[in-house]
């Protein structure tokens, strides 16, 4: 559940960077990946019929096409009208029970197949980087290498969009700071 923004390259906003790591894990390891949109997530199918019934009725001279822009984004009505085999220049008032069911499936299961992902230079967060077990969590000094201070996206941590990767880099940055900080003023480990 959460926003999400039709790309010229596909799909991308909030939901998906949260899916991301999960979908390009699948991907490098050749698993097909599908998704399953629904634009309409507040509605269950008898409010979301109760919706269309209403709309068809007010909007009853109108074309389909018309009818569908106050549903979905405009960019996705020709897909919908081919998707569904509602006619784009009919009127709604003449739209059958069994056509408003194949759109109201359609609002909510809007299939898509997943065959990429963005590349390095696009990411807003990337994977890998120094396990949380080689690091002391009181200090974000290195296990393995004294004297090593790790923060941010030195890092294997991945966290959900929203803030919070730049909350854990400032955080654990601040932190490993301080305690490079206490180490260089100990008097046996000058700077």
């Amino acid at each position: 559940f959460g926003e999400l923004l039709f790309m010229k390259y596909g799909l991308s906003g909030p939901v998906i960077l949260t899916l991301s790591n999960e979908i390009v894990d699948a991907l490098r390891a050749d698993k097909q990946v599908n998704l399953v949109l629904d634009l309409k997530p507040a509605l269950d199918d008898q409010k979301l019929d109760a919706r269309l019934q209403r709309d068809f009725l007010q909007r009853h001279k109108e074309p389909m096409q018309s009818v569908l822009r106050g549903l979905m984004p405009e960019k996705l009505v020709q897909v919908c009208l081919a998707e569904t085999g509602l006619v784009a220049d009919r009127l709604a008032g003449e739209v059958r029970a069994d056509e408003r069911k194949r759109l109201r499936f359609w609002l909510k299961n809007i299939p898509f197949q997943v065959t990429g992902y963005r590349g390095f230079k696009e990411a807003i967060i990337t994977c890998g980087g120094v396990s949380l077990k080689e690091v002391d969590p009181r200090t974000m000094a290195s296990k393995c290498c004294p004297g090593l201070y790790l923060a941010g996206e030195l890092l294997d941590l991945q966290a959900d969009t929203g803030g919070y990767n730049l909350q854990a880099a400032f955080s654990t940055g601040w932190l490993a700071g301080r305690s490079a900080a206490e180490y260089c003023l100990e008097d046996r480990h000058p700077a």
